[in-house]
């Protein structure tokens, strides 16, 4: 396995050079800003200039941190499959739909979504730091939802209102993609509401861009009334390497917990020697494997879906290879089900 040549400075590829300036020296805005947003740039950079390029109205956007972690001149590399546009992306597939989990029906107000009892969820962006291929929320009408802090004042209410609700999911888009200062601020503001008891953020930038954890980002988010866990999105064991494992263990050493939650892709990771990785590398760190995801049926996603029964096949080889808190929930999210439906022979 041969990964990439060491990039300059300015983060382009420099073959010559033996040693690698640290990520962690550039800010994560400055790393976003710099991310590749257009195939061309990406597959010169993995010495794969003669891949063929695709166009899509879902734009490419991935940090070279997550590049770096891939294997050059390999067109089937785990990484970059997640996050390459592909022309079947283009390819209308019958039960492939814009909203596959239901989120339009469990709007409660602009911002904020509930179905499961006691958990709510705030939308609380549509930016990402990459953009997954197989997001099931590609086709989300972000604009819709609040943007300004006083904005949320309806959604606030909803919680506030409703006393069975004990915990918030901050998702989006990524909620980490919030400045330190607005996250702190939306923080803050839940966490004055009595009977809120965790605060939840599922996240993928610690993968992706993981110069996002920073020390001002843990002080907000272990200073907490609330009790703060965090949900990651690896997929594949490559991805946690480097910096992304340093990351990682920063939330873990503030004494916020970890999970992870994987989606299960086709030629990507159904295989029990990728997810066996996956799930040791994880719980190494003190991570959780917490959920292995069937693929969302969002539109132009239909080439990443691997049968659930590959899945149910995989799970029972992870339960002969590792001890029982190393193997994730194999589950599926079926709008208007009153919890994640778990999936069983």
């Amino acid at each position: 396995m041969t990964l990439l040549p060491a990039p300059n400075a300015s983060g382009m590829q420099n073959p010559g050079l033996g040693t690698k300036p640290r990520q962690a020296q550039i800010s994560w805005q400055k790393q976003l800003a710099a991310a590749f947003k257009d195939a061309g740039s990406l597959l010169e950079r993995l010495g794969l200039s003669n891949h063929p390029a695709v166009d899509s109205e879902f734009p490419l956007l991935v940090p070279h941190s997550f590049v770096d972690r891939m294997v050059y001149e390999d067109p089937a590399d785990p990484l970059l499959l997640q996050v390459l546009t592909d022309e079947r992306e283009l390819i209308a597939t019958p039960d492939f739909v814009a909203d596959p989990v239901g989120d339009s029906a469990a709007k409660l107000a602009d911002g904020i979504l509930q179905k499961y009892h006691g958990r709510a969820l705030l939308i609380t962006t549509g930016a990402c730091a990459v953009h997954c291929r197989y997001c099931f929320r590609r086709e989300y009408p972000y604009q819709d939802e609040p943007r300004r802090i006083q904005d949320w004042e309806p959604a606030i209410r909803q919680l506030e209102r409703d006393a069975s609700i004990t915990e918030v999911i901050l998702s989006g888009g990524d909620p980490l993609m919030l400045t330190d200062v607005r996250l702190r601020q939306m923080c803050e503001i839940i966490d004055q509401v009595p009977h809120i008891e965790r605060i939840r953020f599922h996240t993928r930038l610690p993968i992706v861009l993981p110069a996002r954890v920073t020390d001002e980002l843990l002080q907000t988010i272990g200073g907490l009334r609330s009790q703060a866990i965090m949900v990651v999105h690896a997929n594949h064991g490559n991805e946690i390497a480097g910096d992304c494992s340093a990351a990682l263990k920063k939330f873990l050493q503030a004494g916020i917990p970890v999970l992870n939650q994987a989606v299960l892709l086709k030629n990507i990771n159904d295989d029990a020697d990728a997810l066996t990785d996956l799930c040791q590398k994880l719980v190494n760190l003190g991570v959780m494997p917490y959920y292995l995801h069937q693929l969302d049926r969002v539109n132009g996603a239909a080439h990443f879906e691997a049968p659930a029964a590959t899945g149910l096949q995989l799970i029972e080889e992870l339960t002969k290879r590792l001890p029982g808190y190393a193997v994730p929930k194999f589950v599926q999210e079926l709008p208007g089900q009153p919890s994640k439906s778990a999936i069983r022979m």
